[in-house]
C-alpha cells in the first residue's frame, strides 16, 4: 500500500457511544500503536468529537454521510445504503486504501457488508466470528467460534471454523500446536446429537488440526484447549452468558471487599491484583471479535464499546495483519484442496 505503517478503517458511526468513544480509542491506537486510522463517517460530527487543537492534517477522515442503525434489517439495509459507514468502510479494504477494517455498529450488517464487498476466502464455505475468552489459566485465552455469524452450521463448517481457528491462534495469539475442541454435552465420542458426532468424525480426521476431542461448557474456561468451535446460536448464548457472570463477579467483588475497616484496608491492599483481576475478566480488554474466512481482516466491536474498547479492537486488526492470518488461513486451505 506504499506504506509501511497499517492502515485501518473505522466505521466511526457505528455503535453506541459513536463518533466520540470511536474517534477517542482511534486516536489513542494512531499514537500507541503506529497505525494510520481513517475514520468513516460524517465529517462533520467527526471533526466535533476531535478533541480540542487536533492537527487536522494528522487525521484522515472519509465521507460517509449514511449509517446503518441496529433496528434495520442488515442485508436489506446494506444493498440500499450504498453510501453507509460500514460499506464506505469495507470498499477502503478491497480497493487496497486500508489494511482492515473495524465496526462497533450493527454486527449483521457488518458481516452482510463483508460478504457482499469482499467476499470468502477461497475453499470458507461460511465465515465466522470468534472471540477470545479469558481461562484460569493465566496467559493462556482460548478463541471460540463461531459465536453469532451462522446459527445453523453443517458438519463440514465446524472442521473449517477450526481450521481457521488454529491459524489464528498459532500466528496471532502465540499458540504452539492449538488444542481444538468441539464444544458437545459429553467428552465420548458419541454425544451430541447427528451433526454434532459427523462434526466429530470430520474433526478427528483432518490432519491440519491438532483435534484433542469434545469440550464441554465447564470445559470451556479451564484452560485445555486453544480453540473451541459451535455453531453460532450455541456460541453467541455462550458469549453473552460469560460476559454476563464476569460483570456480575467484579460487581460482587466491588461491593464485598470494601466491607468494614478490614475491608476497606484490605481493598486498599488488594488494588493492583483487582486491577488484573478485571484485566482478565473484562470483554474491553479484548475489544472486538474477528470475523474469519472473509478475503479482509474485519473486526467487530461490541455496540457499547467505548475508546479503550475501540483502542484493543485496532491492536488485535493490526495484529492480524501483522501476521498475515488471512493468507495463512487461505495456504492451509490451499493445501487440503491439493491433498484431497
Amino acid at each position: 500500500m506504499g506504506s509501511t505503517r497499517v492502515r485501518i478503517a473505522i466505521d466511526a458511526m457505528g455503535g453506541d457511544h459513536a463518533p466520540a468513544e470511536i474517534v477517542a480509542g482511534a486516536l489513542r491506537a494512531r499514537e500507541e500503536l503506529g497505525v494510520d486510522v481513517l475514520l468513516v463517517g460524517d465529517p462533520q460530527q467527526i471533526e466535533a468529537a476531535l478533541p480540542p487543537k487536533t492537527n487536522l492534517g494528522q487525521v484522515e477522515i472519509v465521507t460517509a454521510q449514511e449509517a446503518i442503525a441496529m433496528d434495520e434489517e442488515p442485508l436489506n439495509a446494506v444493498r440500499r445504503k450504498r453510501n453507509a459507514s460500514i460499506n464506505v468502510a469495507m470498499d477502503l479494504v478491497k480497493q487496497q486504501q486500508a489494511d482492515a477494517v473495524f465496526s462497533a455498529g450493527h454486527s449483521g450488517a457488518a458481516m452482510a457488508s463483508a460478504l457482499l464487498r469482499l467476499g470468502r476466502l477461497p475453499g470458507v464455505d461460511r465465515p465466522a466470528i470468534g472471540t477470545v475468552f479469558p481461562t484460569i489459566v493465566a496467559g493462556k485465552p482460548v478463541l471460540v467460534l463461531d459465536v453469532g455469524a451462522n446459527v445453523d452450521c453443517r458438519p463440514k463448517f465446524l472442521e473449517q471454523f477450526a481450521v481457521m481457528g488454529s491459524a489464528y491462534s498459532q500466528y496471532v495469539l502465540g499458540t504452539t500446536e492449538p488444542k481444538v475442541g468441539l464444544l458437545n454435552i459429553g467428552e465420548e465420542d458419541s454425544k451430541g446429537n447427528d451433526a454434532a458426532v459427523r462434526a466429530h468424525q470430520l474433526l478427528r480426521e483432518n490432519s491440519q488440526i491438532n483435534f484433542i476431542g469434545n469440550a464441554e461448557g465447564r470445559d470451556v474456561l479451564s484452560g485445555d484447549f486453544d480453540v473451541i468451535v459451535c455453531d453460532g446460536f450455541v456460541g453467541n448464548v455462550l458469549l453473552k452468558f460469560a460476559e454476563a457472570v464476569g460483570e456480575v463477579i467484579l460487581q460482587i467483588l466491588r461491593e464485598e471487599l470494601p466491607q468494614g475497616l478490614h475491608g476497606q484496608i484490605g481493598s486498599a491492599l488488594l488494588k493492583p491484583n483487582l486491577k488484573r483481576i478485571k484485566q482478565r475478566m473484562d470483554h474491553a480488554e479484548h475489544g472486538g471479535a474477528l470475523l474469519l474466512g472473509v478475503a479482509g481482516v474485519c473486526l467487530i466491536g461490541h455496540g457499547s464499546s467505548q475508546a479503550p474498547s475501540i483502542f484493543n479492537a485496532i491492536r488485535m486488526a493490526k495484529e492480524a495483519v501483522d501476521n498475515q492470518v488471512l493468507q495463512r488461513i487461505q495456504s492451509q486451505y490451499i493445501l487440503e484442496r491439493e491433498s484431497g
